[in-house]
């Protein structure tokens, strides 16, 4: 009977969430459609009209998992953000449920979070088109093997990145990187032989191009970490009811101006530069980390 009933809860929820997806999903695609019209006010006011809708879709459904669902929501370091800033948000991932967490925490804080996706998902049903719709950057991510066989394709994937953050020059937007690429197991980090205990590590391709393409416009980089003491939480388990703690911890950084100013396809001290980087963050990412979970 308990698991009939947390089943039965964990599908009310599923059902909440996929309703409000599909009401918002129509004017979304709609407006989208129109912004396609090639002028240039136009696409600007409908860009800020879509960027309402995206966030309205996201307060719903944060409203369900913060009151439907049993989250313990411990966000720090959020305080001094704006709406009216370009960000750079760079967050380890241990679960698809990070996305739901990193929504709820920046939504309406910041620019509208604009996520990287790998192309295949724009035609995951709904969401695919709505992502498409509301800016989101896909990128195309060849193997080594694929690239073995073709190398005329080496850097076509970083360069598709390039162009995605172009557009964002526009308005104030809020860009997010999970930097390892995947999310985060034991079996990963052993097969990887990661040098941290908690953590991958960081891929720098995305970040390099996403820095050099809009660093002189981002006000800050946003280093995330999550945290969930209880072990990674799943989705439906979530939907269930099932307790779920989890630690946002944001950490304001300064854009160093050399990160902006390189060519990581190219120049070899910058590529060297940017891995230094983001080894010394994901250090103190893995302290940070291991510190929360003696707490």
């Amino acid at each position: 009977m308990k698991s009939l009933i947390k089943n039965l809860r964990g599908l009310l929820v599923f059902s909440g969430i996929t309703l409000n997806t599909m009401f918002w999903f129509v004017p979304i695609l709609l407006l989208a459609l129109v912004k396609l019209l090639p002028v240039v006010s136009l696409r600007r006011a409908i860009t800020r009209v879509l960027m309402w809708m995206g966030e309205s879709w996201i307060a719903i459904n944060s409203w369900l998992f913060t009151h439907a669902c049993s989250i313990d929501w411990q966000a720090r370091g959020v305080e001094g953000l704006s709406l009216q800033n370009w960000y750079l948000v760079v967050s380890n991932h241990q679960t698809w449920v990070d996305i739901l967490v990193l929504q709820k925490v920046f939504n309406r804080r910041i620019p509208f979070l604009k996520f990287f996706i790998k192309q295949q998902l724009i035609w995951f049903p709904f969401l695919g088109l709505a992502w498409w719709a509301l800016d989101m950057p896909f990128m195309k991510r060849y193997s080594p093997s694929y690239l073995a066989k073709n190398p005329h394709k080496k850097g076509t994937d970083l360069e598709t990145t390039r162009n995605a953050c172009e557009k964002f020059r526009e308005t104030p937007t809020s860009v997010i990187n999970f930097i390892e690429g995947t999310r985060f197991s034991e079996q990963k980090r052993d097969a990887r032989n990661s040098p941290y205990q908690h953590l991958l590590a960081p891929r720098a391709g995305g970040f390099a191009i996403a820095m050099s393409s809009m660093g002189q416009l981002f006000n800050a980089i946003l280093d995330v970490t999550l945290v969930y003491p209880a072990g990674p939480a799943k989705f439906w388990g979530l939907c269930c009811g099932e307790h779920v703690p989890v630690i946002i911890e944001v950490r304001e950084r300064e854009v160093d101006a050399r990160l902006v100013s390189g060519d990581y396809q190219s120049d070899r001290e910058f590529r060297r530069y940017v891995h230094g980087w983001l080894n010394e963050a994901w250090t103190d990412k893995d302290a940070l980390i291991a510190s929360i979970l003696k707490e």
